[in-house]
């Protein structure tokens, strides 16, 4: 995958929100009725799902009324959350069409598509005004980011002086390259991981201060251990995230798994934030 069409591809394609339809109606949950808390085992697409989620919202100093920006909202599970959460409002933007339709449609369904939208486009090249988020923040879409550079700086640009960034990622590690396929490439192709220190000096070379960084290796080991047994004793859900990742998902989780154990990649998840005054 070599740019954002084909990274586009690897991550959704055909009728998304047909498949997720397909799987509520067969957990049970009516469209007509279906919740937030409802949609959590497939609403939260990335690494660790809902929790991962729940974890980094903990961490942020969202108020009611704020704006956010999701950059590379997937299908909008996330925004909903923060949306409901902390009665804010989320612009996400994701370049995959499949789950852009997906979300918009969700968004409807859970009665939050007056505080939630979510628009087709770039993390590099953001369609926003300068300083109109009162926050951001980004779920494991970095490791597909070619240009840190034009990504974080777009997302310094948006915000307000003051205003927060947050980010989960997995890192590269010190061990030799990862095993693929993985959730985020195939074969390696259109994965563009750095180390958790370059990763901060991308963000303080976008502007960026206070920078908290939280390696979270082991809790993600153990949820990646949780859903390899759930996949071995033939017991995942019939709503979950995999049915989205494919039918290789259990190979690109075993894989992530390893990854993490033999030292091949680094999860870490980043807060910090926009200078309130401009720095000299």
């Amino acid at each position: 995958m070599t740019g954002s069409c084909s990274i586009s591809d690897h991550w959704g394609t055909g009728d998304v929100f047909g498949r997720i339809l397909e799987a509520m109606t067969a957990a049970g949950i009516s469209p007509q009725t279906v919740t937030v808390e409802q949609l959590a085992p497939v609403d939260h697409f990335h690494a660790r799902g809902f929790p991962a989620t729940k974890d980094l919202a903990d961490m942020l100093p969202v108020k009611a009324g704020n704006r956010l920006v999701d950059i590379g909202c997937g299908i909008g599970g996330p925004a909903r959350y923060l949306a409901q959460r902390f009665n804010c409002y989320v612009n996400g933007i994701d370049i995959t069409e499949p789950f852009v339709d997906a979300a918009n449609k969700l968004n409807e369904l859970a009665g939050l598509d007056d505080r939630v939208t979510i628009e087709l486009g770039d993390g590099q090249g953001l369609p926003y005004e300068d300083a109109v988020f009162d926050g951001g923040y980004t779920q494991h879409v970095t490791m597909n980011v070619a240009d840190r550079q034009a990504f974080f700086g777009e997302a310094f640009r948006v915000l307000k002086p003051g205003g927060f960034f947050a980010l989960t990622e997995h890192g590269s590690g010190e061990k030799g390259d990862p095993h693929y396929p993985v959730p985020w490439s195939q074969d390696g192709r259109g994965a563009h991981l750095v180390s958790p220190s370059n990763t901060v000096a991308f963000l303080t070379g976008a502007g960026f201060v206070d920078i908290a960084v939280t390696y979270t290796g082991e809790t993600y080991l153990a949820g990646y251990r949780r859903a390899i047994e759930l996949a071995e004793k033939d017991e995942l859900p019939v709503f979950g995230v995999h049915i989205l990742l494919g039918k290789d998902a259990p190979q690109k989780t075993k894989n992530a798994a390893l990854n993490i154990e033999q030292g091949r990649t680094q999860p870490i998840q980043v807060v910090c934030r926009k200078p309130t005054v401009k720095m000299p």
